[in-house]
Order: structure tokens, then C-alpha cells, then sequence
């Protein structure tokens, strides 16, 4: 469940699924109405080889996110990569 969190505590905090991919770092919390989502950002490999990074936007509700860890510095979300 979600619990209710200091939107600060969330920044930085590593995004994994439920298999245990790395889905990248809690970069913002955006507000959407109704409930908020979660801005993830994750490395990529651009198409020239140097490195960039893209975004992932994950909904902050309880269908999603599984666990919010603010001690262990992670969130488990049931979420794919390719999503």
C-alpha cells in the first residue's frame, strides 16, 4: 500500500520492479489530479553511442507500487521496462 510520504524523502530513491529490474531514480513527483505520478529517470545508450538518460512515468498509487522503502532507499512497483 501507499502510505502517505514527505515528497522530498521520495527524490533519488531507486525504482525496481517486481523481478527485481532497475527501472532507474525517483527524479520528481508530478501532480496529475485525482493522484500523482512517479518521474522516473534511467540511463540509455543513445543512437551516436554516447550516454543519455529518458524518463519513465510510473502512476503513485497502489495497483502500481508495491512497497515505498524511505530506510532501504527504494520503491517495488509492478511495472515493465518497456511500459
Amino acid at each position: 500500500a501507499v502510505d502517505v510520504f514527505y515528497v522530498k524523502d521520495l527524490f533519488g530513491l531507486k525504482v525496481v520492479n517486481r523481478e527485481g529490474i532497475d527501472l532507474g531514480l525517483v527524479r520528481d513527483l508530478m501532480a496529475t489530479g485525482p493522484n500523482s505520478v512517479l518521474c522516473v529517470e534511467y540511463p540509455i545508450q543513445k543512437e551516436d553511442g554516447s550516454s543519455g538518460s529518458a524518463e519513465r512515468m510510473i502512476p503513485f498509487v497502489s495497483v502500481y507500487v508495491d512497497t515505498v522503502d524511505i530506510a532501504g532507499k527504494r520503491i517495488t512497483v509492478d511495472w515493465q521496462p518497456d511500459y
